[in-house]
């Protein structure tokens, strides 16, 4: 059986619609607020949009002139005529240095960076425990 059969049904039904319209306009605030509030927002947004593109070009301008600078000292560097390095020996201090830092290691009291390497490069075997002077 359908839920409304009967014309004084439909009455009430059309009676209670039209009073939950005039309900909903008589608790609505008017939008004026919400509207106020509307542009503001898509104010902020569009500032904030305006300064975050200008960041973005100033940013990627930044890296082209530092790509030319690049390309430029690229070019110096090639035409430059760069002598060969000269190696020489640290010289030994009286007492071996002590390190507390684990990025330096010193191995026979020269300051080389790289752990369990010699000054002359060589490299310490595994069950090698005798230090080289």
């Amino acid at each position: 059986m359908p839920l409304f059969s009967t014309p004084t049904q439909f009455a009430a039904l059309g009676l209670v619609l039209i009073a939950g319209w005039l309900l909903g306009l008589a608790s609505h605030p008017g939008g004026k607020k919400w509207k106020a509030r509307y542009l503001a927002e898509r104010d902020a947004h569009g500032a904030t949009r305006k300064e975050t593109d200008l960041r973005a070009s100033a940013a990627e301008q930044r890296a082209v002139e530092a790509e030319h600078e690049n390309a430029r000292l690229v070019k110096a560097a090639a035409a430059a005529r760069v002598a060969a390095p000269v190696a020489a020996p640290v010289a030994r201090t009286t007492a071996a240095p002590v390190s507390r830092d684990r990025d330096v290691a010193y191995s026979d009291g020269y300051a080389t960076g790289r752990p369990g390497y010699a000054s002359d490069g060589s490299k310490r075997g595994w069950f090698d425990f005798n230090q080289r002077r």
